[in-house]
């Protein structure tokens, strides 16, 4: 027989996972798809692009170089020359509020909403 306490605790923590789960399901189904692709260098806005057009961007500070690909409704970096390559390996964003950074290169992908 499974004592007081240890039900108790499976209760708590089986709420907070439920709890947990709710929140997330509400999240995603509020993200709204965006219409522009705002990049940012150390801070400072350099280019908006139209999400909705599909192009080949090269975003350059300095002697830093990414190259930012919008095709079918999503964003993401094809190549870049830092040394980790976390922000090639990002997934492709789409919603608004969703982000690629570039740390080394100070440079921020993000999808806007007019």
């Amino acid at each position: 027989m499974v004592s007081k306490k240890l039900r108790n605790d499976i209760l708590l923590v089986g709420g907070i996972v439920v709890f947990a789960l709710l929140l997330f399901v509400v999240f995603k189904l509020n993200l709204k798809d965006g219409n522009l692709v705002k990049v940012s260098i150390d801070n400072q806005m350099k280019d908006c692009y139209n999400f909705n057009e599909d192009g080949e961007y090269t975003i350059t500070s300095g002697k830093n170089t990414n190259v930012l690909v919008i095709k079918d409704g999503t964003a993401f970096i094809k190549s870049a020359d830092c040394p980790d390559k976390i922000c090639v390996h990002h997934r492709p964003i789409s919603k608004v509020g969703e982000t690629i950074v570039c740390l080394p290169h100070k440079v921020v992908v993000e999808i806007i909403k007019e």
